[in-house]
């Protein structure tokens, strides 16, 4: 007999979040027709994160300081769960934008509203140029750039190593990095698990790291220093 939660979300919260994802997704694409910023697509993915969090029960509570809302930034988060992103998306008031592959733009409703709303997609067989173009319409957005150097969700909520290659494209642009740790994420959906459990989330800022003058050759030894203060209150689960 399989468990409530696994029922639950199977049969309820799956087709919910379907639901919002094609309302959504379709309302973020006609925005985009009439604002290319990119901005109203972004207030209904905080729309969608919301009520993903709210439908599967999770409560987010936010501390530590609020990043200034008028400039770009590089936000730093270690990764434990898929739920990471609508946590983030809630819990910030910014325009946010993600990295994806190129590839997921062609994807409806999601990769559509990736691909017109100004994320960071991809191309990997030559991906500098795409970064460069974008990272610049980014920055002339105010929007800030969610990056998971770890490369793949923890297992436990603890911090694996970062990898120095995520933190180049703060190097490059000279963009302030902000580190966050996330807490409590794997227990709302653990990895390889299609089982969501309602949990509470802290999402803990902490004092922007200046990039300015920094080189390719200091990535590897700011991504040991960022994954030092985002290691330090993350919390085995």
């Amino acid at each position: 007999m399989k468990p409530f939660h696994w029922w639950r979300t199977v049969f309820f919260l799956i087709p919910a979040i379907g639901l919002y994802t094609v309302v959504l997704g379709i309302v973020s694409l006609i925005s985009t027709l009439f604002d290319r910023s990119g901005h109203f697509a972004h207030k209904c993915a905080r729309t969608w994160a919301r009520l993903i969090l709210w439908t599967t029960g999770v409560k987010v509570d936010r501390s530590g300081p609020m990043p200034a809302l008028e400039s770009s930034s590089v936000i730093v988060s270690n990764h434990a769960s898929i739920y990471d992103i609508p946590i983030l998306f809630t819990a910030l008031p910014h325009q946010l934008r993600i990295p994806a592959k190129a590839s997921l733009g062609h994807f409806p409703f999601i990769g559509w509203h990736l691909r017109l709303a100004g994320h960071l997609l991809i191309e990997r067989k030559n991906p500098g140029p795409g970064i460069i173009k974008r990272m610049k319409k980014m920055v002339q957005q105010n929007a800030s750039l969610i990056i998971f150097p770890e490369g793949s969700r923890s297992p436990d909520g603890l911090v694996m190593p970062f990898k120095g290659g995520s933190f180049l494209v703060a190097v490059d642009n000279q963009l302030p990095i902000v580190p966050i740790t996330i807490v409590n994420s794997p227990n709302v959906m653990r990895k390889g698990e299609l089982t969501t459990r309602p949990a509470d989330v802290q999402v803990i800022l902490h004092e922007s790291i200046s990039t300015a003058g920094m080189t390719r050759q200091d990535a590897r030894a700011l991504a040991k220093r960022v994954e030092a203060v985002v290691a330090k209150d993350a919390k085995k689960v």
